[in-house]
């Protein structure tokens, strides 16, 4: 079995369950994790895949052979991933220029759930930028967000001024000019969690459906590696932000699959018992066994 994920510590007790069944395992190492999904999804080159939660549900609604395993490789806050240069606050997003990698990226997905459930921003009234095509083939970005010319980089338009707002993840450049554009960031994400009961998680794990068919306790022993390592981890926050297990799980893949529907990201609905029943239809297992 072929798999990828981004921590060193999540694959090695991974490739040593899926070895414990009799089954060869070789991790694929992908850096960024996320440059992975597009070979996922798209082509079936591997088995077991870190993947973006919002890449794994636009997979599922394009009826694409991926399913869920119940495990979240990355969790964090999201809120402090919209920034600005000088004075500009969330406030002044609406008529203002707002650069994203990709309209599919989980981040972004998030982010704009925030605008329009917090701050009673219209997304039609703002002028969206992006950069790069999402990771699932099929997917169309919306009519009123526009393309940036072929080349251009978001970090780099965002410092030089050509766009009002960035939403900037793992691609943060360090300048001293940057700033959340929502005060309190931290507390504000900390607080939206805490209502929610959940993180915005943004990795999840994909799994093949052949692979699930064909190796079922090597994904399960894979699966409970995790969970084991994971569980590990102190928690230190309102709430956990790596959770593992279909219940977990529920809170916020719903939320992201909402947000997404709203924002013309999905083709369709996606609901979480969806999710469910595929995994457990082609794993032969019940729920529980997934912390259902």
């Amino acid at each position: 079995m072929k798999f990828v994920l981004g921590r060193d510590d999540l694959a090695a007790a991974t490739e040593s369950a899926i070895r414990g069944t009799g089954t060869e395992s070789e991790r694929i190492d992908v850096r960024p994790v996320n440059k992975a999904s597009r070979g996922m999804v798209g082509e079936g080159a591997l088995d077991i895949c870190e993947l973006p939660v919002v890449t794994l549900l636009q997979a599922v609604a394009h009826e694409r052979p991926v399913l869920l395993l119940p495990v979240t490789t990355l969790g964090r806050f999201q809120h402090q991933t919209l920034v600005t240069l000088g004075e500009r606050t969330v406030a002044d997003v609406a008529g203002a220029t707002v650069g994203i990698r990709s309209w599919s990226q989980t981040t972004g997905v998030w982010v704009r759930g925030f605008l329009t459930e917090q701050y009673g921003v219209d997304l039609r009234a703002v002028d969206w930028v992006v950069y790069e095509d999402g990771h699932v083939d099929g997917h169309s970005d919306p009519s009123w967000i526009r393309r940036a010319p072929a080349g251009a980089r978001v970090p780099a338009d965002f410092l030089d001024g050509r766009l009002d707002f960035a939403v900037l993840g793992n691609e943060l450049p360090a300048d001293d000019r940057i700033r959340t554009a929502i005060p309190d960031a931290a507390q504000v994400a900390a607080a939206w969690s805490k209502d929610k009961g959940f993180a915005p998680v943004n990795h999840v794990v994909g799994v093949s459906e052949k692979a699930a068919r064909t190796h079922s306790a090597a994904v399960c022993a894979a699966y409970d590696a995790m969970r084991e390592v994971l569980a590990a981890e102190p928690q230190d926050g309102p709430v956990d932000l790596h959770p593992v297990g279909f219940e977990a799980l529920r809170g916020p893949v719903s939320q992201a699959a909402a947000y997404a529907l709203e924002q013309d990201v999905l083709p369709r609905p996606v609901d979480f018992d969806e999710l469910v029943a595929r995994s457990c239809e082609a794993l032969g297992v019940p729920a529980s066994r997934l912390g259902g």
